[in-house]
Order: C-alpha cells, then sequence, then structure tokens
C-alpha cells in the first residue's frame, strides 16, 4: 500500500534528501588534505593508467570516474572486482594505479584482490567511508569520503555517500587536469565526435569550397555579370581578384542594397567601383569555430579564405559550418 503523501510532502523529502547530500558534500571539504594531494601525485606519476574499481553503487560511480579520468588527460579504465578474481586482474601492469572504491571498506570482492596488487607493487588508492577499515589500512593513500548521514530514510541505500565518492573523484580529474595542463583541444582530441570536437578540431580547410565552387569576377566585370557569378554561386557574395587571383576586395548582398538605394545603373558600373575593399577574411588554417567568431562579430554571412599571399584559395559561409555542426 502506498502512504498517502500530499504532493507536498514528496516535495518536502525530495528536499531534505538534497540537503542531506549537500551536508555530505560539504562534509568533503575539510578532509582535502594531504592524501588527496598524494593521490594526485601517484596518478601524476603513474607510468600506466588508473584502474579503478568497485561493488554494486561503488562501482557505477567507478565507473564514471574511470571515464572522467581518461576524458581529461588521465589514462584510466574500470575493472570490476568480481571478474578480476576470475582472470580480469590481468588488466592490471606492475606500470599501473589502482583507485578502489568501498563505503564501507570491507567490500569482499575488492578485499580479494588485494594480495595480487600488493605483489604487483602497484599503488593502491581508496576512496572510503571508513578510515580504519581492512581497504583503508591496506593502501598506499586513503581519502576518507564518510558522509554524516544517507539520504535515504533507513540509512540504508547509498546516496550520500556515492554523491560524495562522485564528486570526491571529479575533484580528482580536474585536479590532475590542471596540473597536466590540459586544455580544450586536448579535451576536442578526447571527444572527436562532440559539439566541442567539432568546434576545436575543424579548420576552414576543411569546411570551405574550393575550385570552381569559389564566386569570383576580375576588377573589370560590369557589375550585372557580378550578380550572375553570385547567383550561380550561392554564397550571396563573389570576391573580386587581379590577373594573379590575389584578393582586392568583395561584392555582398549588403552592397548590392546599397547600390540600389543610390540609384546607380548595375548595367554600366564596374564591381570594383562598388565593391567593399579589405573585407573580412579566413585562412584555411584557421579554426573553423574562429572563422564562426569573425561571422557572428561582424554580422555577416560569408567570408573569402585567403592563402598567406593573399590569393583566394576558398569561401564559405554561415551555412558550411552549420552542416559541419560547428554553430
Amino acid at each position: 500500500m502506498h502512504r498517502a503523501l500530499t504532493d507536498e510532502d514528496l516535495i518536502g523529502v525530495a528536499r531534505q534528501a538534497l540537503e542531506i547530500e549537500i551536508d555530505g558534500l560539504r562534509a568533503q571539504l575539510p578532509r582535502l588534505g594531504p592524501p588527496f594531494a598524494r593521490a594526485c601525485r601517484i596518478c601524476l606519476d603513474c607510468r600506466g593508467r588508473v584502474v579503478v574499481t568497485g561493488m554494486g553503487k561503488s562501482g557505477h560511480v567507478a565507473g564514471k570516474i574511470a571515464a572522467t579520468l581518461a576524458s581529461t588527460g588521465t589514462p584510466a579504465f574500470f575493472v570490476h572486482p568480481g571478474e578480476a578474481s576470475h582472470g580480469d586482474i590481468g588488466m592490471l601492469t606492475r606500470d599501473d594505479a589502482v583507485l578502489a572504491l568501498s563505503n564501507s571498506g570491507e567490500t569482499e570482492e575488492i578485499l580479494k584482490i588485494i594480495p595480487v596488487i600488493k605483489r604487483l607493487g602497484v599503488p593502491l588508492l581508496s576512496m572510503t567511508g571508513n578510515a580504519a577499515s581492512t581497504l583503508a589500512r591496506a593502501s598506499t593513500v586513503t581519502m576518507d569520503i564518510a558522509v554524516p548521514a544517507e539520504a535515504c530514510p533507513l540509512n540504508l541505500a547509498p546516496t550520500a555517500s556515492t554523491t560524495a565518492a562522485l564528486a570526491v573523484g571529479d575533484a580528482l580529474a580536474v585536479a590532475l587536469l590542471k596540473a597536466r595542463g590540459f586544455t580544450e583541444e586536448d579535451f576536442a582530441r578526447s571527444h572527436p565526435a562532440g559539439s566541442l570536437g567539432r568546434r576545436l578540431l575543424l579548420h576552414v580547410a576543411d569546411v570551405m569550397r574550393t575550385g570552381a565552387a569559389v564566386p569570383r569576377v576580375g576588377a573589370d566585370t560590369p557589375l550585372v555579370e557580378g550578380l550572375l557569378e553570385m547567383t550561380r554561386k550561392g554564397l550571396g557574395m563573389t570576391t573580386i581578384v587581379d590577373a594573379e587571383e590575389h584578393l582586392i576586395g568583395i561584392f555582398t548582398d549588403g552592397d548590392l542594397r546599397r547600390v540600389l538605394d543610390r540609384g546607380v545603373d548595375l548595367r554600366s558600373v564596374r564591381i570594383a567601383q562598388v565593391m567593399t575593399r579589405a573585407p573580412k577574411t579566413a585562412q584555411p588554417e584557421m579554426l573553423a569555430a574562429e572563422a564562426l567568431h569573425l561571422i557572428e562579430a561582424y554580422r555577416i554571412t560569408a567570408l573569402p579564405v585567403v592563402d598567406e599571399h593573399s590569393r583566394v584559395a576558398g569561401a564559405l559561409n554561415v551555412h558550411d559550418l552549420m552542416r559541419a555542426g560547428v554553430v
């Protein structure tokens, strides 16, 4: 039978659970001392990988910590302690370090693999809520992550304790990230399929239009012919080049509106007479995200791309960047 709780009752229970978890996180702040710093040093000195392990709910948290470490510059992976006793401990090498999570510090599956870890001479780091436990005593470094209480009303289900373990794991990853000088570009290389990877790994050369797809006309071209070139190429602009393909200006949809406002005869004027000189440009080696910044900052829709000699190498517009996933 469900208890007859009102909506206000349910919200009250949820708020109380969050308060307990917040108290559990606050309890970690004064404990971030020399043991945490030593754990960081061991991870930084590790020539192999950080092998993270935990059972049950702690195992789920351990998997997330391993993934966060790996994506922020610290090679790491998760090993299930139960499977470790049946062969997976063979993944561990003498160059590795082990990070074990157990709130009680007495998890049987973890204790069973400690002798193997010790025989290999591998550093054993632990996160536990029991600083006097078997795991804590066997560890090279113990990080005490005890919480005042679980958010579970029965004080049984791992709630505040797993939140604390997750947060301290994040703190470890962030501290290591900072110590390694890990950059946005490094993060992008670990996430090539993500939006950040697309923004930081794609260069203008990867998305720009080249060859015959680039609108270009000479300085003496009648404006009406320049408009036809713009229409054919569909970029909303055309480049104007000299005999050696050096960019001398562009003509855009905005320029056309200004010409019409002035009542200029489109058939009699040469495009060089009404073009925009010294336009904003991109370079092939520029990050696509930088090109997007130019487009947004100057409220334009397209950019000519020039090489180191100011020759037209390509062109792109905001739709090209959108198709590439940069926007």
